[in-house]
């Protein structure tokens, strides 16, 4: 979607200049999903400010520079709409972690179900640091989070 427009000989952009009667731009595809998916609502409320400002602005815009400020608009919109994304990538990433920590620590808080004669034959005992290694990889963390990161 960047660099949409081609730059003629003179190093302009003039793809919509003179064009009087332009005085919307409707956007189609799946941009209106992916603004209603993003995680925070005053992120969706900003960016459907952003799309909707380009035919408010339009209108009232000289012929001969209209395709700068659509051009002016887009890369605006599409900057907000990749720091949105990088924001949302970090806040699940969060709670991955936290998730994950979670289980490891009811992993950790779980009792031991083995009778006291059965530690007893354990010809090697494992001591608190490398049973706390176990429980982080026996927690289930792989298989839970699996199964909820797509309601992220």
């Amino acid at each position: 979607k960047r660099d949409m427009f081609a730059i003629d000989n003179a190093r302009e952009y003039t793809q919509f200049d003179d064009c009087e009667q332009l005085t919307t731009v409707d956007l189609v595809g799946g941009i209106h999903k992916t603004v209603a998916s993003l995680h925070m609502e005053s992120w969706s409320t900003e960016m459907i400010a952003e799309i909707n400002y380009i035919n408010q602005v339009l209108p009232s815009s000289c012929a001969v520079g209209k395709t700068n400020v659509i051009r002016q608009w887009m890369e605006s919109s599409l900057d907000k709409m990749d720091h949105y994304k990088a924001e949302h990538c970090r806040y699940v990433k969060e709670g991955i972690s936290l998730l994950e920590l979670a289980l490891w620590k009811a992993k950790l808080g779980e009792k031991e179900e083995s009778s006291e004669e059965e530690k007893s034959k354990k010809k090697v005992k494992l001591d608190a640091e490398s049973a706390r290694k176990e429980r982080r990889i026996t927690c289930g963390a792989d298989i839970v989070i699996k199964s909820v990161l797509p309601f992220l």
